[in-house]
């Protein structure tokens, strides 16, 4: 059976459906950064055709750190509007906390560094207090905050910066 991810261009826009980990210890949150990128990431990936999203993030983990994760609860759905290489992209995000059992800082910097689809991924403890997620440009724009303060009941946040 062939995989499809839910990524396809439209008209000179592009849609995205895509998954995240929110993996915190010790007030510390794991982000990502692509070795071409100028910005962080959560790690994750995009939701395959038919697959379930919690699954999709589970199986993006194991790609992309080579360890098991323990997909918890969903803390936010999310619609991002962005422009990026002169595309408008409209993504649709489902962010889980995630749990990398035995894992966690340990003043390396980077903790981490994989190779995915023909890029070296880079993974970073990044102190949540302060404005150190500002300071490796998480996106999208409202992560940092958001990380800072997560609710009790799953939110759905709308951002555009295009």
């Amino acid at each position: 059976m062939s995989r499809h991810v839910i990524s396809f261009p439209i008209e000179g826009q592009r849609f995205n459906y895509r998954v995240a980990g929110i993996v915190i210890v010790d007030d510390h949150v794991l982000v990502c950064r692509e070795d071409d990128d100028n910005y962080t990431m959560l790690p994750g990936g995009r939701v395959e055709l038919g697959e379930r999203s919690r699954l999709s993030l589970a199986r993006e983990i194991e790609e992309e750190l080579a360890m098991p994760a323990s997909v918890g609860r969903l803390i936010a759905t999310s619609e991002s509007f962005y422009r990026r290489e002169d595309q408008d992209f409209h993504e649709l995000g489902f962010f889980y906390t995630v749990e990398l059992v035995g894992q966690g800082p340990n003043g390396q910097s980077p903790w981490l560094v994989r190779q995915d689809e023909g890029h070296d991924l880079s993974f970073h403890w990044v102190p949540l207090a302060g404005s150190a997620l500002e300071d490796v440009n998480l996106l999208p724009a409202w992560l940092p905050d958001f990380l800072r303060n997560i609710p009790d009941a799953p939110t759905h946040i709308v951002g555009d910066t295009r």
